[in-house]
């Protein structure tokens, strides 16, 4: 498959991913916790998955996708296999939520993946990133879906459904809605508006709590956003001018958005500054202004 074709197949699987989430959007889904009472997933989130594998898998049955969720065994006919049951138990209650086991990336029987593969030709996917705020009502949340080749994103898109948004980066170039759009051109660090992105665990709060001071003593604003792929896909659209973690990233939460930002114009590197990867440390995205001052604040969080 050329490049063009990849970057229209990941805009078509986002879209179509987003468009299932969208139906669920604001119904009453049973919220269940993974990883702890932050980390929440719903049937909407499997759903939509499934229907961004099988998208993928009828133009390029042969390619492994890592998901956030459990990526279904294949058929022998290329399709996805047995889609998730949309009956998830019980409504949260009291911002309690059920607990479930096994909702990371688990291997398929045929094609999927735990890891991103080094070499060959893959694909990245998260259904609803940003289901927190998805499960409470708040429209920024996104559907990504990143192509890459040899560990490296070659072409991305990002949707926010429910506010009527689609990033898609080709080759140097972000389009917005079908509109060209790049990254800011702001070089004073007190007009810029820089969001802590992913997430810090109770463990880790006071480097959260150190980051949150950095941006405040730096720059001129801050924004808490929930979403770390619609944070780049800002990024990369200039409204926002650069976002932080020094946390460890899955790739699902960030290599779409990395590449949005980088074909829009802008930078990113994990926090030792090297051009960021997705087993790196950290991430840093800018407008390429004041890397080094954002750089700074991601560092300083560490020693604070």
């Amino acid at each position: 498959m050329d490049h063009p074709c990849r970057v229209a197949l990941t805009e078509r699987a986002a879209r179509a991913g987003g468009a299932v989430a969208l139906d669920s959007f604001r119904t009453d889904l049973a919220v269940e916790t993974k990883s702890g009472k932050t980390d929440v997933v719903t049937a909407a989130d499997r759903a939509a998955q499934d229907r961004v594998v099988s998208v993928l898998d009828g133009a390029v049955p042969e390619e492994p996708v890592v998901g956030e969720e459990r990526v279904e065994p294949r058929s022998t006919d290329g399709a996805s296999g047995a889609r998730h049951d949309r009956e998830g138990g019980p409504r949260k209650a009291n911002g309690e939520a059920r607990p479930v086991s096994g909702a990371r990336s688990e291997p398929r029987a045929e094609g999927g993946v735990e890891t991103v593969p080094e070499t060959g030709s893959a694909w990245i996917v998260d259904p609803i990133d940003g289901t927190n705020n998805y499960v409470r009502g708040l429209r920024t949340w996104a559907t990504s879906v990143a192509a890459v080749t040899d560990g490296e994103p070659v072409a991305a898109a990002t949707v926010l459904p429910a506010l009527g948004d689609a990033y898609v980066a080709g080759d140097n170039a972000v389009r917005l809605n079908d509109d060209p759009v790049t990254v800011s051109d702001r070089t004073d660090p007190e007009t810029f508006t820089v969001v802590p992105t992913i997430w810090w665990g109770f463990d880790r709060r006071d480097e959260y709590a150190a980051i949150l001071e950095g941006i405040v003593e730096r720059f001129g604003d801050l924004r808490r956003v929930g979403c770390a792929q619609a944070v780049l896909a800002r990024v990369a659209d200039g409204s926002l001018d650069a976002a932080i973690t020094n946390v460890e990233t899955n790739p699902w939460d960030t290599v779409a958005g990395a590449h949005l930002v980088r074909q829009a114009g802008g930078v990113v590197t994990d926090i030792e500054g090297e051009p960021w990867h997705h087993e790196g440390r950290g991430l840093v995205a800018s407008n390429g202004e004041a890397h080094e001052t954002v750089l700074a604040t991601a560092r300083e969080a560490e020693s604070r």
